[in-house]
């Protein structure tokens, strides 16, 4: 072996492998090496041609990758590994994560599988690898079995002179072009979005194409978009839409420009959050709430499937005002994803599953978490509103503020650390309703309580994280003092557990 199991299990980040990839981070030192990666291409090429029931050399698979400094070496070390199995690998060059998977299904490519060399928004010296096939994303399962058969075999070297590039992003691009002229409907179909001002960040991800392929070519107005370049030092902000810095930069640029809208894509595309006119921020429970809006009057009753930490506050635009079921599920973008496959296929219809991150899947779009078809989604209502002369902020005109969130981070102290914490949890519960409190029914990830009172507005989320000895705590208040007051709260109801950190609380 030359890669130990343990090692190579290390890379697992659930349904990717993820890893440090270049130096230049004080005590971060290279686990994700080019001898990994090759190994675990060459896994990925036997497990899909077992899944298959084919031969290895009968299969085509694509490799893309995002802006990031180490792509370049990562990505021929895949190429080698994939042709080492004898498979056919298509290099895809600059991509989107959901370009890839749609590599699978556009006429022009139609791989069998696909691989996109990215870690999302996470620093520049990081990089990793998701997998696609004709279902989708692999699951946890699959990456470990990847992990446990690349570390079987040796490095491979391959001859890479027939390797084929493919112009994916242009495909790409014209898909969602086309998507917008069908949407819109508009008489001039060749500009859709003349009169509309759009500003693009793309924090110098992968998405500098969608202001340039997508937007340009129809019409609109892209001036002030900024960060298009590739740049996988990543100089302005991290390409998060999540991060405040970042929120800040595409609110600044759509607010001076006098944009109508301005758009912000994480590192490899699959999420997306937007800036109103006026500077608002759609993001994180308002992302949701736009996004469902916009699909209600062709789903009508439809279940939304959220992130366990979205508000009440959403939760009652989502049944009162859009008349929709809110299905508030766990964490992780795969498990929101998972459960709305579950939900469609027991008859329940659900067309959007999304993470307050901006983490959101269509069933129309191949339940592809794709920020891309987000923005067109987006973009296509903002044309339509525009022609009737309204303003897409209507659309979420009665979804209540958020006055303030928290969020806490506390320790679990010692050895099973999750043994311990669903103990905590579970005496949590005890003590909120032997208090009176009112304890959320169904939740599917840690304890949830509800404040209507008169002393204390909003509400409280404690969980425990799923691979770190972490219990986050999240709360959102609906006046001032309120969040204070739901944190004596908590600690009231956390006494005497001298393994659970709580200074955090006190910050």
């Amino acid at each position: 072996m030359s890669i130990t199991k343990e090692a190579m299990l290390k890379l697992q980040n659930g349904s990717d492998v993820r890893g440090i990839a270049t130096e230049g981070v004080e005590d971060q030192h290279v686990n994700l090496t080019g001898e990994a990666v090759n190994l675990i291409a060459q896994a990925f090429a036997l497990w899909l041609a077992q899944k298959k029931n084919a031969a290895p050399s009968a299969l085509k698979i694509g490799v893309g990758h995002d802006s990031r400094v180490s792509a370049p070496a990562l990505k021929a070390q895949v190429l080698e590994g994939l042709a080492a199995q004898g498979a056919a690998a298509y290099d895809c060059g600059l991509a989107s994560t959901p370009s890839m998977f749609m590599s699978i299904v556009f006429p022009e490519t139609q791989y069998d599988g696909a691989v996109m060399i990215t870690a999302s928004h996470l620093p520049y010296n990081r990089n990793g690898l998701k997998f696609f096939d004709a279902d989708g994303g692999l699951e946890s399962r699959d990456i470990t079995d990847l992990l446990l058969t690349a570390a079987s075999l040796t490095p491979a070297r391959a001859d890479l002179s027939k390797v084929q590039r493919t112009p994916l992003l242009s495909l790409y691009a014209n898909s969602l072009r086309e998507k917008i002229r069908l949407g819109v409907g508009a008489e001039d179909y060749e500009n859709p979005l003349a009169g509309l001002h759009v500003v693009v960040d793309a924090g110098n991800g992968a998405g500098g194409f969608f202001a340039e392929q997508v937007l340009a070519p129809l019409g609109a107005d892209t001036a002030g978009s900024q960060f298009l370049e590739p740049d996988g030092t990543f100089p302005n902000h991290i390409p998060n839409p999540e991060n405040a810095a970042a929120m800040d930069a595409v609110r600044a640029a759509t607010v001076e420009n006098h944009a109508d809208l301005g758009i912000i894509f994480d590192t490899d595309v699959d999420r997306m959050s937007a800036v109103l006119s006026d500077g608002s921020e759609v993001n994180r429970d308002a992302i949701i709430a736009m996004m469902a809006a916009i699909l209600a009057p062709d789903y009508p009753g439809g279940t939304i499937v959220t992130d366990s930490v979205t508000s009440d506050r959403l939760t009652g635009f989502l049944e009162n005002t859009l008349r929709l079921r809110h299905h508030r599920f766990k964490r992780g973008y795969k498990n929101v994803i998972n459960e709305q496959k579950r939900l469609n296929a027991e008859g329940v219809s659900c067309p959007l599953a999304i993470e307050t991150s901006g983490h959101g899947a269509l069933s129309e779009n191949y339940y592809l978490d794709d920020g891309a078809y987000m923005a067109v989604k987006l973009l296509i209502a903002a044309a339509r509103a525009r022609r009737e002369g309204k303003r897409i902020d209507a659309l979420i005109e009665k979804l209540p503020p958020a006055y303030e969130t928290r969020e806490y981070r506390m320790n679990l102290l010692g050895d099973d650390f999750k043994a311990y914490g669903l103990d905590v949890l579970a005496q949590f519960e005890a003590r909120a309703r032997a208090a009176g409190y009112a304890v959320a029914p169904n939740s599917y990830e840690g304890v949830r309580l509800s404040f209507s009172g008169p002393e204390v507005k909003g509400w409280l989320l404690l969980r425990l994280s799923l691979h770190d000895p972490l219990m986050p705590l999240n709360l959102e208040g609906e006046r001032p003092g309120d969040c204070d007051r739901l944190v004596a709260v908590v600690k009231e109801l956390l006494a005497g557990y001298d393994r659970l950190d709580l200074s955090p609380l006190d910050q």
